[in-house]
């Protein structure tokens, strides 16, 4: 019984690293910003990192799946902004706020799963798509009676991470046969190349480098290394425990980032905010059972 036990047992840990360093990275992120690196060039090198570290390691991986080479590379520029843009979007931007519309993802899941994949529309779906609309249009309510959208460019692009973070699960559930390996490679070279056309845009990111000290350097290698560990343990602990306890825990990092928000930067959510904030929280704990009522319809044809 133990030697079952442990392989689950670490699957949820790794679930639990990877929300509590999704939920405090913002934060060495805004220093980089601070000591000149842009957001655009930190994302470069931290991405890089382990893409030319560890990608080596699953290059085998890699090939043998190339018969899916279009998916792969859908995967990786949809991974690849979704990275990007929530590194933007917390340079710019409230973090609570951020992550909250970077967490409306499973409504963009149902929607994109029901012309991707003609997933029916159950009730559960119905559910996500009510509560996450809900959440944001109170999150996003104007005072002055405006419509009810992101205000600036910080939730606009964390806005695209989240749609850009359903259309990427999206693809890796059509990739079930490929190796996680072969799928972080993907994910960190989509980062890379998307960054790289950045700097193409944005040449004057790159000036920090005969300018900052060598803790900076040792900082942006230390992020780089922690973001491979982290798309090593979501990919590992999404292949063994349930999606609806998977969501669950990924809901820790709204938790940490709240936390964290509150003490590194002293930013405060007000209860229009707190308000959206729990009907979308009970979306994304909805849309782990739209895989629980799928797998029930099937039994029953």
């Amino acid at each position: 019984m133990p030697s079952i036990r442990l392989p689950r047992t670490l699957a949820i840990a790794s679930l639990v690293y990877a929300a509590t360093l999704w939920g405090m990275v913002w934060y060495p992120y805004r220093l980089l910003n601070e000591a000149g690196v842009g957001g655009i060039a930190s994302s470069l090198i931290t991405y890089a990192v382990p893409l030319l570290a560890l990608g080596w390691l699953h290059a085998r991986e890699l090939h043998r799946a190339r018969n899916k080479w279009i998916w792969l590379t859908a995967l990786a520029l949809a991974a690849g902004w979704t990275n990007l843009a929530y590194v933007l979007a917390m340079l710019q931007g409230e973090v609570v706020r951020v992550l909250l519309l970077f967490f409306l993802s499973p409504l963009w899941t149902v929607l994109f799963a029901r012309f991707l994949l003609h997933e029916k529309l159950n009730r559960a779906g119905w559910a996500v798509m009510v509560l996450a609309a809900g959440g944001a249009m109170v999150m996003l309510w104007q005072p002055d009676g405006g419509l009810p959208l992101p205000t600036n460019r910080a939730e606009w692009l964390a806005l695209s991470a989240g749609v850009m973070f359903a259309c990427s699960n999206v693809i890796s559930r059509h990739l079930g046969g490929v190796t996680e390996g072969a799928k972080s490679i993907s994910i960190w070279a989509g980062v890379t190349v998307l960054t790289l056309i950045g700097l193409g845009l944005y040449p004057g990111e790159l000036d920090f480098i005969p300018q900052v000290d060598w803790t900076v350097w040792l900082l942006l290698l230390g992020i780089g290394l922690l973001i491979g560990s982290m798309t090593y343990a979501v990919q590992y602990g999404l292949a063994r425990v349930p999606a609806n306890q998977a969501i669950v825990i990924f809901l820790f990092e709204l938790v940490v980032a709240a936390v964290a928000a509150y003490f590194l930067s002293r930013e405060r959510m007000g209860v229009q905010e707190w308000v959206g904030a729990i009907m979308i929280v009970a979306a994304s704990l909805f849309s782990g059972h739209m895989e629980d009522d799928q797998l029930k319809e099937k039994a029953h044809v």
